[in-house]
């Protein structure tokens, strides 16, 4: 095959698990939050179980009024919401799906480029935040720095974990290394990181930067149609990325209980689309952690647990 051929078609495969997996988390959410908390809504749209519900959604926003305030950095208002996508669409390029060739580009720092490019996600809150012209928003844009900022550390430190255990930085190394034993050794730095990756993708119980009790809609106050569309598909493909991520370092990928390497893709969505429930789940189940409970829970519990596995794997390497 040309790899100019090879690579339209890694690219096209990634476009389509960008655009198509968030949705699925999205109706997934709907679903699982009508039936939680008796919602009726959710249940009606196109008759059976609600299945048109994100259909409705998606015609709802596209119908709405594209404003922009007056008193807005126009240029940057309207490039916000591209920047909160992008940094996920990047990062689904090296997350593998499956062994051999299921992942759009195989890196040897695959796991540094991941955490890098997410990190940009603060940028759009600021941006947002910054050219909207408003109070409320600059607010969440403030307190969404602030808790982006903290939570990197945690998540990069049980990342470190994981890829010291490998001893690689690449994705698909790092699963190819795994072992189920390691469900125990690196519990406690799954947790950090999953807690972790909740508060980057500003999820509830995580969610202060939009606080609507508070602060309206935060930074995405000012936005309406289909730019705050944007702003909720990167909110649901971060669940899809940081879901990934939980399922390649720490659950082993594309591991299954059977050797058969033809449906590791499968293992790895299943695992995938679990993870995606537990922090549907936490969303309706858990209520929002007020600033100071969000730092103290960052920097008094995540990071010095984070600092310890890092010892706990280093001994158990030298060990070894």
């Amino acid at each position: 095959m040309p790899a100019w051929l090879e690579l339209l078609l890694r690219v096209a495969g990634v476009l389509a698990a960008f655009l198509v997996l968030p949705l699925v988390v999205g109706q997934a959410e709907h679903k699982v939050m009508a039936h939680m908390q008796g919602r009726l809504g959710p249940m009606y749209a196109g008759g059976f179980h609600g299945w048109a519900q994100l259909v409705a959604d998606g015609v709802k926003f596209v119908q709405k009024e594209d404003v922009t305030p007056r008193d807005a950095d126009r240029p940057v208002f309207r490039l916000a919401p591209a920047v909160a996508l992008l940094p996920y669409l990047l990062a689904l390029l090296v997350i593998p799906l499956g062994p051999g060739d299921l992942v759009g580009q195989p890196l040897d720092i695959g796991l540094f480029f991941v955490l890098a490019v997410v990190g940009i996600g603060v940028l759009a809150v600021l941006m947002s935040a910054w050219a909207s012209a408003n109070k409320y928003s600059l607010l969440g844009g403030l307190r969404g720095a602030a808790q982006l900022l903290g939570y990197e550390l945690p998540l990069v430190l049980a990342a470190a974990s994981v890829a010291m255990a490998a001893g690689t930085l690449s994705l698909p190394g790092i699963v190819e290394a795994w072992r189920p034993w390691w469900l125990l050794w690196q519990a406690p730095a799954m947790v950090i990181f999953f807690v972790a990756g909740l508060a980057e993708i500003r999820r509830p119980p995580f969610d202060m930067p939009v606080a609507d009790s508070e602060l309206v809609f935060g930074y995405m106050t000012e936005y309406t149609g289909l730019r705050f569309a944007f702003f909720l598909l990167a909110e649901y493909v971060g669940i899809v990325v940081i879901a990934a991520l939980t399922t390649v370092l720490f659950l082993g990928g594309w591991h299954g209980p059977f050797a058969d390497a033809q449906l590791g893709w499968l293992w790895t969505l299943l695992k995938v689309f679990a993870v995606a429930f537990v922090i549907i789940w936490l969303r309706v189940s858990y209520p929002r952690l007020r600033e100071d409970q969000l730092q103290r829970l960052c920097w008094l519990v995540l990071v010095p647990l984070a600092l310890a596995q890092l010892v706990l794997t280093a001994a158990v390497r030298l060990a070894l």
